[in-house]
């Protein structure tokens, strides 16, 4: 936001800010002794704090922290890191072979093989297409155009379904010439499933057939033939199916839903409904989401939560509005909660005496990793330590850090839409600024919006919430040559249950919405534990009993005036699209 005026905003929760903090983590988990390497996991329980490398170090460490880092440089505008981000392109680059694919490397201390593991693909094709989005470097679009051609030749093709007969290729092939004969094909979720999210998108932005063709034959696999949902949209939870592993089942969906969308398909746009309420039931109101359905249940993942926001933010755009509603909360409580800030409660070395090189480092842990998101958190906690499931194992994962951020840009880029005819829509109530208009936000303490109007716009609409009722909603114009007031009790002023309709608005014009707040509470079901929680709006605001290590949530204070502080708003002349 350098450069631009400041003028005073409302001080509520700004998700462009919150990608400027993501950066410092995105950067700091390089391992400068290890070829910029990141680091994988981070333990804040142990003292001192600790990360370590792992096997997933390569294609999708690099992978989700490139695709993180320009989303989050699209956001902020920062350019903190440049020189660490060159260095994860160059590695993500160096780890193609001759095949297209990409392969971990085999660190001295690990206990993987270098091998071409299914999972990361996803990640790096990420990677590259948002990274050719970003900048247009034909090194991105020549390693993808190579990479969605291995990814295409490698698959297992059958009459009407495309797989992969295990979960890592390596040079001279598949392992076993008996897995695909008789079809040993591991879990397609994992493999298959969230990979057609990025390849739809190389689809969109590039035109390439392959892309597109892997997603028509995955999408089949995975609807027809795989058994990953039950038929009442449940998550298949035998070990085959990595016990019903949230991230992955999600992640399909988000997959699936935006493949149906693209292509038109209302069977599948439905398949994915029915799975996507069954697994919100599973989940708390405010996001907290289970790892799988058994031993890692009482795990959430934010990789699991930007599967849940980006899945309901595509069936909210193909005719379910009420996901709108849904969205907000995730991005309002447990995605933003679960990012890490404050870090006076963690334990960290000055030195790099105890490190193990390659492999393990106590140096400014604290320091290195603010910023990020939750690896493993609890409903209540910062830190999963339960007495059931795995107990305590980790408490960040670099996977996380990319999930959360492009969880924050899916929140950021959807908050404010240009529809066909010339309808303008806010779909979430948090600030943000465009070159169309820009929404000042003082909830949660006060049901209050501001719209200030940069460009005509044929029609404005603004979603209200469900708990705010119609009666007392009103948006009133406080400037411009068109004073006038329209009132929620008024006729033919809602559109699809949610949107207020605010119609023609004016370049100049200065819009004030209102509604009643609701204060009200729940009791939240985690996995058999039980939660009192306290809401203000789509606020958690108190939860109880409250957590061990890093509390959630009952640090957040509510006003009765929204309190005010100097800014502006980044409104980048073209915007990135996921």
């Amino acid at each position: 936001m350098e450069g631009q005026s400041k003028r005073m905003i409302p001080d509520t929760l700004l998700l462009e800010e919150r990608a400027g903090h993501v950066l410092n983590a995105i950067i700091g988990m390089a391992d400068e002794d290890y070829d910029y390497i990141p680091f994988f996991n981070a333990n804040f329980v142990s003292k001192p704090a600790f990360m370590t490398h792992g096997d997933w170090d390569y294609g999708s460490s690099h992978g989700r922290l490139i695709d993180a880092a320009t989303l989050a440089r699209h956001m902020s505008g920062e350019t903190f890191g440049l020189e660490t981000e060159k260095r994860y392109k160059e590695n993500l680059l160096r780890f193609f072979k001759e095949d297209g694919l990409s392969y971990r490397r085999k660190n001295p201390q690990g206990r993987w093989e270098e091998a071409a593991n299914l999972i990361d693909q996803r990640a790096v094709i990420l990677s590259l297409t948002t990274w050719f989005m970003a900048t247009g470097d034909p090194r991105a679009k020549e390693a993808a155009d190579k990479h969605v051609a291995a990814l295409k030749r490698i698959a297992v093709k059958e009459k009407d379904v495309w797989y992969y007969p295990a979960s890592e290729y390596f040079e001279g092939g598949w392992p076993s010439k008996n897995a695909v004969q008789i079809r040993l094909a591991p879990d397609p979720a994992s493999f298959c499933g969230r990979l057609m999210m990025p390849l739809l998108k190389y689809h969109e932005v590039t035109g390439n057939r392959d892309a597109l063709e892997l997603c028509e034959f995955f999408s089949a696999l995975i609807v027809k033939r795989s058994g990953v949902y039950n038929e009442d949209g449940s998550f298949n939870s035998s070990l085959a199916y990595r016990s019903g592993h949230f991230h992955t089942r999600i992640g399909t969906l988000d997959a699936l839903a935006r493949y149906g969308r693209h292509t038109g398909d209302a069977s599948l746009l439905h398949f994915v409904k029915k799975s996507y309420d069954w697994a919100l039931t599973q989940c708390t109101r405010f996001g907290w989401t289970p790892g799988d359905m058994q031993e890692q249940k009482y795990e959430h993942e934010t990789c699991s939560l930007v599967d849940l926001i980006s899945t309901g933010i595509t069936l909210a755009k193909c005719g379910y509005p009420e996901y709108w509603g849904v969205v907000e909360r995730f991005l309002r409580n447990h995605l933003t909660e679960s990012q890490l800030l404050d870090l006076d409660w963690v334990d960290e070395a000055d030195s790099k005496e105890k490190d193990v090189p390659g492999m393990k480092t106590y140096f400014k842990v604290a320091q290195r990793t603010r910023g990020a998101f939750a690896g493993y958190s609890a409903p209540n906690d910062f830190c999963c330590d339960v007495n059931h499931g795995r107990g305590h194992t980790s408490d960040l994962q670099l996977c996380c850090i990319g999930s959360g951020t492009r969880g924050l840009f899916m929140g950021w880029s959807n908050a404010i839409a240009e529809e066909a005819g010339g309808t303008v829509r806010v779909h979430f109530l948090l600030s943000r600024g465009s070159k169309v208009l820009d929404v000042s936000s003082y909830l949660p303490h006060e049901g209050k919006l501001e719209l200030a109007v940069h460009r005509d716009i044929a029609n404005l609409e603004v979603r209200i919430p469900e708990w705010a009722g119609y009666n007392q909603v009103q948006a009133e114009w406080t400037s411009g040559s068109d004073a006038r007031v329209i009132k929620g009790n008024q006729p033919s002023v809602w559109v699809k249950d949610v949107f207020l309709r605010l119609g023609e608005a004016k370049a100049g014009d200065t819009i004030v919405v209102t509604f009643p707040l609701s204060r009200y509470k729940t009791v939240e079901n985690a996995v058999g534990q039980q939660f009192e929680v306290e809401w203000q709006g789509d606020d958690v605001i108190h939860i109880s009993p409250e957590g061990r290590y890093q509390p959630l949530y009952n640090g957040r204070r509510i006003y009765d005036k929204a309190p005010m502080r100097e800014g502006d708003y980044r409104r980048p002349e073209t915007e990135l699209t996921w």
